[in-house]
């Protein structure tokens, strides 16, 4: 499932995915398999991206069932 929430966090933020990437420690390549949901991160990487962005676990990350 692609992570929509993310991708628009992020350009909300006029970052590119490079720019995440560095703020967080991961590659390019990571943060677009995450956005593309083809990357599950760790909980580690998962908050550091939220706190980057300003933004929950829930608000990024929670996958709500329907």
């Amino acid at each position: 499932m692609k992570n929509k929430r993310l991708k628009m966090a992020r350009m909300a933020y006029d970052l590119s995915q490079e720019d995440l990437a560095k703020k967080v420690g991961v590659t390019r390549q990571t943060i677009g398999l995450i956005e593309l949901g083809k990357y599950n991160p760790t909980l580690n990487l998962c908050i550091a991206i939220c706190k980057a962005l300003d933004k929950t676990l829930d608000e990024l990350f929670w996958d709500e069932e329907k």
